[in-house]
């Protein structure tokens, strides 16, 4: 009897997990208006708090750092979101010009590829196209884009109330930890979790500024309307792999092909592909090291995932929260099957690399010895 009690407990052991997996996912769903806000003051707290610690260094009481940081954090979040607001708004007012230019460009393409012998009436249609159904959903995409993702800084007074207490938190803690599970193991885990997280979030802010700059001085220099609007996006977009740049660079090329045409439009392009290139390819896994990656298939399911929980915010924040997964679960004994799991994966290696990492060559057989040379 026992031994069938103990058989079936695998499967309804799997399913109340399941189970309350989709409550879980349910009530993130339900609870976007405030956790969004919440989750945002926390990476903004993770990403200051080096900050803080350097005030604190530096003489300053705890309460003022704290309250001197968060100050520098909303004066930093007003910016950036009146800098998003005007470039949105400013871009917003002449979409429509651009759409119904587009697709004039588009039909005088399609009709010269039917001249010179190409039968595409299979494929696309040249039936004329009411361009306010395009203009709707251009602005139902970018207009449910710039919402998701400013209504976090809408509430602004959450983020700042929130700000004020995770880094309080944050100083208090690992001391906390210390006194609540005995030993200096919890206190060295939590600072070693967070040491890696503001590693990881602080390079990844660093190269995303540094993305939009380029793209934004790029544009600016072909000429190309919206320069700010476009280094946003860059910027904002950098923190969604593979994906991210594309949805960045596709708007502002379609702008320079309405604007300039096809030479400038394929200049602007080939200026984000080398961007991503060196900056996302090559620069950026040297800073951070192979174990800051992930697998391609866990950053694909975890932007559809977070995507679909939390809109165009969730998407920005997936591989950062993935990330933070995988660097607790591997300070963790119990998941660190999950951290291995999450990542890129490395072919094995050969034994003649790991034997070429010792910090002195082995000693050679007694066989290989100089001969005697006395007489």
């Amino acid at each position: 009897m026992a031994e069938s009690s103990r058989e079936g407990g695998g499967p309804a052991r799997s399913l109340l997990a399941a189970a309350s997996f989709v409550v879980v996912v349910a009530g993130l769903r339900a609870a976007a208006e405030i956790l969004q806000p919440l989750l945002l003051a926390v990476f903004i707290a993770v990403l200051s708090f080096p900050f803080l610690e350097w005030l604190r260094r530096c003489g300053v009481r705890t309460v003022l750092a704290v309250i001197a940081t968060v100050f520098a954090d909303l004066a930093l979040l007003v910016a950036l979101g009146l800098l998003i607001s005007g470039a949105v708004n400013e871009f917003a007012s002449t979409a429509p010009t651009y759409v119904t230019q587009l697709i004039e460009k588009s039909k005088a393409g399609l009709a010269a590829l039917e001249e010179r012998g190409f039968d595409l009436s299979d494929w696309v249609t040249l039936e004329p196209i009411d361009p306010r159904q395009l203009v709707d959903v251009v602005g139902g995409i970018v207009g449910g884009t710039v919402r998701g993702v400013v209504s976090a800084f809408s509430g602004i007074t959450l983020v700042a109330v929130t700000l004020v207490f995770v880094l309080y938190e944050l100083v208090v803690l690992p001391d906390k930890l210390k006194r609540a599970l005995g030993g200096a193991d919890p206190k060295r885990h939590f600072e070693s979790v967070m040491r890696e997280v503001q590693r990881y979030l602080g390079i990844k802010t660093a190269i995303s500024v540094g993305t939009g700059l380029v793209i934004g001085t790029w544009v600016w220099f072909l000429g190309v309307d919206f320069p700010l609007l476009w280094g946003l996006a860059a910027f904002l977009l950098n923190y969604i792999p593979v994906l991210g740049p594309v949805i960045a660079a596709v708007p502002a090329v379609l702008v320079t092909l309405v604007q300039f045409g096809w030479g400038r439009a394929l200049v602007l392009a080939l200026g984000y592909l080398v961007v991503k290139v060196l900056v996302g390819d090559l620069l950026e896994p040297h800073l951070m090291g192979r174990r800051f990656g992930l697998s391609t298939t866990v950053v694909l399911v975890s932007l559809m995932f977070w995507g679909w929980i939390w809109g165009p915010l969730g998407m920005i924040l997936s591989v950062p929260l993935t990330m933070t997964l995988k660097i607790a679960f591997e300070h963790s004994d119990g998941m660190a099957w999950a951290a291995v799991l999450l990542g890129p994966g490395e072919p094995p290696q050969p034994v003649l690399v790991e034997v070429g990492k010792r910090s002195s060559p082995p000693p050679e057989p007694a066989s290989t010895s100089a001969p005697d040379r006395t007489v």
